[in-house]
């Protein structure tokens, strides 16, 4: 029986698609930065992006060596390119361009059917529910908020806080430390065969995978406890909860 299920988020309760390489993101991000007298060409901010981002994951890896698959505080950046710049902004000034960045890079982001009915479910019949999500807090607050979702959650782990992702098996034991969790009461639901599955099968728990557009291609074994390749939500209910 299981009495602990963990959802990833993106791609298996919302769906999304984001471009962070399109040119007009850039160009608008470079003028917020120029309204506070941070000034560089789109091209330039782009490419000073993706570099602190290297720079950033490298300190990471120096600070904790035992971390497998890094992840970052991407707001750290976010400063990093006005202080090099010789410009001083606050933590919500900072928080402003990682949300506006969110905004600009999203092309469509909605709820998958049957989300809110899993999860209903869920808490009717006593369950708890938690987020492991390889994901950055300052966009996935304001997502989780916007849907409504905060409140089905015991517990929410957003890997940018620990600096650490899917598969790495720390990041699910940071998981399971912090809210006393069982291995054999616990299931792991996802949309990605490596990070999410992989990672629940290494760690020693099982899970249920469901395939979505947006799921990367399976190259390789898939394995998941249960599977649901239609991307069908309301499939979960039958196979792992109604009978447990």
């Amino acid at each position: 029986m299981y009495n602990n299920y963990i959802f990833d988020l993106y791609g298996t309760l919302i769906d999304i698609n984001t471009d962070e390489w399109n040119d007009d993101l850039w160009k608008k991000i470079a003028i917020l930065y120029a309204y506070k007298g941070a000034h560089y060409t789109y091209d330039e901010l782009n490419e000073e992006y993706d570099r602190l981002v290297q720079a950033e994951k490298k300190a990471v890896l120096k600070k904790s060596p035992d971390t497998k698959v890094v992840d970052i505080k991407i707001e750290k950046v976010f400063r990093k390119l006005f202080t090099q710049k010789g410009v001083k902004v606050t933590k919500a000034e900072v928080l402003f361009i990682a949300e506006a960045f969110r905004c600009y890079s999203t092309k469509y982001i909605k709820l998958y059917d049957g989300v809110l009915d899993l999860l209903d479910t869920l808490k009717a019949k006593g369950k708890k529910v938690y987020l492991l999500s390889n994901a950055q807090r300052s966009f996935t607050e304001n997502e989780l908020n916007m849907f409504d979702l905060t409140k089905y959650f015991d517990g929410i782990c957003i890997s940018s806080d620990e600096e650490c992702s899917k598969p790495d098996e720390k990041y699910f034991k940071t998981l399971f430390d912090r809210y006393g969790l069982e291995k054999s009461e616990s299931i792991m639901i996802g949309n990605d065969y490596i990070s999410d599955i992989g990672g629940a099968a290494d760690f020693g728990i099982d899970s249920l995978y469901i395939h979505q557009s947006i799921s990367p291609e399976i190259d390789g074994e898939l394995r998941s406890t249960y599977k649901v390749m239609d991307g069908d939500v309301f499939k979960i209910k039958k196979l792992i909860i109604n009978h447990s």
